[in-house]
């Protein structure tokens, strides 16, 4: 099957029909219309094999999480995903690898309205890299820099659920089956863009970052963004049902825990800042549209981000190190 013929069967049908399209597949470049009044909200993300994930994943996650991972971005500046590219590099042609892997990224891009609109294919080590491009209305997108000493600190959903299924992807089949692992591991392979309250916290948070690689070091960064220090009460850390099951039944300690939670990484939650005094607003929000945000601190003067925890279990010294070199760098030492 050569590239024309790829193409045709593959990737032409592929991803949401918008009207806004002027050219899409089949030309040079694609030609949008931005529509008056909007500003135009771009990102790009690529998944390398052995980098960001096994080799053999399933072609069907990679799919979803190609395109999931760059509307977490979309989400958190407050906006709305409209156009996609796609480009992949493959070693050879597998065609029930294409076809796994476009199940798991149509399903997506249909349900948030994203048109595919070009792309490209290439011969070599197996990476995926999306462009996402996506509307909001002028003047009204969320940024890292904007809260104040004073908000409270938001975190959506249920940080540490992706970082445990990464660790249930080592466990052998027969260990995973009975416990909360699958439920875990699809957390990871299948996150959830939080795109309906991203918009929803237009004109309610002060600032907002998406958690990939972390939610001490994303909170840092808006932090840092913002000119403004704050303290996370670890006490008020959400934890879902199945990762507080998995943890008694592998006897993890509260720390191991913690770490997954604050530094585990690709949750691609929502970190958020707002006045306390919209936290009605916001649950209201949150319970409206089916999601769950949770107070975990509080922004205040200065900078750099501390942990207490107000159920009187001390930190260990020891942990706070890690979290401070929890940052990935794809080029550090």
């Amino acid at each position: 099957m050569d590239e024309t013929e790829l193409i045709r069967r593959f990737f032409a049908p592929l991803g949401a029909r918008r009207s806004d399209v002027r050219m899409g597949i089949g030309d040079d470049a694609a030609l949008v219309a931005v529509p008056s009044g909007c500003e135009l909200v771009l990102t790009t993300d690529a998944l390398v094999e052995g980098v960001h994930f096994l080799s053999g994943a399933p072609a069907r996650s990679l799919g979803h999480r190609a395109l999931a991972v760059n509307l977490s971005d979309i989400a958190a500046m407050g906006a709305s995903a409209s156009w996609m590219l796609l480009s992949l590099v493959l070693p050879q042609v597998q065609e029930d690898w294409l076809a796994d892997f476009c199940a798991g990224l149509a399903p997506l891009a249909e349900r948030h309205a994203v048109a595919l609109v070009g792309g490209n294919l290439s011969r070599g080590p197996l990476s995926i890299t999306v462009e996402l491009a996506g509307l909001v209305p002028a003047g009204q997108a969320l940024r890292r820099g904007g809260a104040r000493p004073g908000d409270a600190l938001y975190v959506s959903g249920t940080p540490g659920d992706a970082a445990a299924g990464r660790l249930g992807l080592a466990q052998p089949a027969a260990a995973r089956a009975a416990t909360q692992w699958p439920a875990l591991i699809a957390r990871f392979e299948y996150p959830t863009p939080r795109m309906a309250l991203g918009e929803g916290l237009r004109g309610l948070a002060s600032a907002c970052i998406d958690v990939s690689d972390g939610l001490y070091v994303d909170a840092r960064r808006l932090l840092a963004a913002s000119g403004c220090a704050a303290c996370i009460d670890t006490a008020l850390l959400p934890c879902s049902p199945a990762l507080r099951a998995l943890a008694a039944r592998q006897r993890w300690s509260p720390e191991h825990t913690l770490r997954l939670a604050l530094s585990g990484g690709e949750d691609y939650e929502l970190c958020f800042c707002a006045p306390p005094q919209r936290d009605g607003e916001l649950q209201a929000l949150a319970a409206r549209l089916g999601e769950r945000v949770t107070r975990i601190g509080a922004v205040t003067a200065g900078s750099g981000l501390t942990l207490t925890s107000s159920n009187r279990q001390p930190l260990p010294p020891q942990m706070l190190p890690e979290f401070e070199a929890s940052l990935f760098d794809h080029f550090g030492r």
